[in-house]
């Protein structure tokens, strides 16, 4: 199975195995966002001896046994039987004294449920063996906030981890290489759904068409997908109603958080606010503040963070009754097909853009590098209006506007001039207007004018 992207989390990971010292890292995110095939990859780029072992939600002796047979395996060696974990353990720190060795303990928070005082026992060793040992421990795990709390002072492992990675979904860039073969277009609409989850990125056929594969893999009666949103959140949430409450407020367009206490059946303003820090937490939804007001809470707007779960609680979850009784071409035509082309994809598409600016920004291609990116709202006390622009950068210079169309003819000069009087108008200290274009432009930009095209958007590197 090939593997995609991550290649700054790889080299960070190649930097501590090329070490002659004790390493321990911690990789945590959320599920499906390829943690595991991260780590086993890494291994793969290296020579040093290894155990990968997934902990498991059973007994420690259960535990225990199953390492002892990976130990017999590496060592070649009869299958040793220790007492428990810190005797295993403390035997794999002596070892990494002779050689390096790498040890991957994935789902750590699965044996730390079991094994009490675990966070204690792994600090006694990596300090009785900081100066002698050669181990290179990973811990990793997909529940965020344990992962998290290995970190903070009161924890016996604070300050003794060299690596912290936070795997986060990747972006529409590595996202493409799991479908290289469609259109730019479609690799838009892809990623509109699918996002930067490699396990779902996976599972899209390249013999089938960009809405042959929605429908087919979250668009119909037991699709691999369908229920696949719901699952995540069982796991994570324990009153999976408030979490649909909220996701259908989101997904109908609602941001503010006085509109979705509103809109959505949630009990109380606590509930709301404890319900949107866990699905925050999860990754799947994120809090946006105006870039020129980030102080003002009014303002302040939530959004689906997560492409899967927009799409299912904006098409899905609403009609589920529908889908199951209807052809799913039908479905798809009736439920999906116009409002996903006119409304999703060109929502989704700024937030292509946006990611498209953050990763020119980080290689140094645009000139001078913006300090900060997000939306600019502003407001109109004359004609009592307010209104915001979605993408704005701000530099040492000011602020540079863009704006993203996904249409099928180019932009033409009458919608940029018009566009650029709309900014004018509001005050904004905007020094230059960007517009980014699924089909190219009819006019040439001036020198305060910058124009970007999707094909551009997808030869970047």
């Amino acid at each position: 199975m090939q593997f995609h992207g991550r290649d700054e989390q790889r080299k960070r990971f190649a930097r501590i195995y090329k070490k002659n010292e004790q390493q321990v890292a911690l990789l945590f995110g959320r599920r499906r966002v390829g943690k595991s095939e991260l780590i086993k990859q890494s291994i793969r780029e290296t020579d040093l001896r290894s155990i990968y072992f997934e902990c498991k939600q059973t007994t420690e002796p259960n535990n225990v046994e199953s390492l002892c047979t990976l130990i017999a395996e590496l060592f070649q060696i009869p299958k040793p039987a220790f007492r428990g974990i810190e005797e295993l353990m403390d035997y794999l720190f002596r070892e990494a004294e002779k050689e390096p060795l790498i040890l991957v303990l994935d789902e750590y928070p699965y044996l730390r449920e079991t094994v009490k005082g675990l966070d204690s026992i792994m600090q006694s060793l990596i300090d009785r063996y900081k100066d002698s040992s050669k181990i290179k421990l990973i811990l990793c795990g997909s529940y965020v906030d344990v992962m998290k709390s290995l970190l903070i002072e009161a924890n016996p492992l604070y300050g003794r981890v060299d690596l912290t990675i936070e795997l986060k979904p990747m972006d529409y860039y590595e996202s493409a290489s799991f479908y290289p073969s469609f259109s730019d277009e479609d690799k838009v609409r892809l990623y509109s759904v699918f996002g930067g989850i490699p396990y779902y990125n996976r599972l899209i056929d390249s013999k089938l068409s960009a809405k042959e594969n929605i429908i087919e893999l979250i668009a119909s009666p037991g699709a691999r997908l369908e229920n696949e949103v719901i699952m995540y959140l069982k796991a994570e949430i324990s009153k999976l109603i408030n979490a649909n409450e909220v996701f259908e407020a989101l997904a109908k367009g609602y941001s503010r958080y006085a509109d979705i206490l509103s809109q959505s059946h949630v009990s109380s303003s606590p509930t709301l606010a404890d319900t949107l820090e866990k699905l925050i937490r999860m990754d799947v939804v994120a809090k946006e503040s105006p870039i020129n007001d980030p102080s003002n809470k009014r303002k302040t707007g939530y959004y689906i963070s997560d492409n899967l779960s927009l799409f299912y609680y904006r098409y899905i979850y609403r009609h589920l009754s529908q889908m199951s009784i209807m052809d799913p071409e039908v479905f798809y035509q009736k439920y999906i097909e116009k409002d996903f082309e006119e409304k999703y994809v060109p929502y989704q598409f700024e937030r292509l853009c946006t990611q498209y600016l953050i990763r020119e920004n980080r290689q140094g291609r645009i000139e001078p590098i913006f300090e900060r990116i997000g939306k600019y709202y502003y407001d109109d006390p004359v004609n009592r209006t307010n209104g915001g622009f979605d993408i704005v950068t701000e530099d040492e210079n000011g602020y540079v506007f863009y704006e993203a169309k996904f249409r099928k003819n180019p932009l033409h000069e009458s919608i940029i001039r018009h566009e650029i009087e709309q900014v004018k108008a509001t005050g904004m200290n905007c020094y230059k207007y960007g517009f980014i274009s699924r089909s190219g432009f009819d006019m040439k930009p001036d020198e305060n004018m910058i124009f970007i095209s999707l094909a551009e958007m997808y030869t970047c590197q």
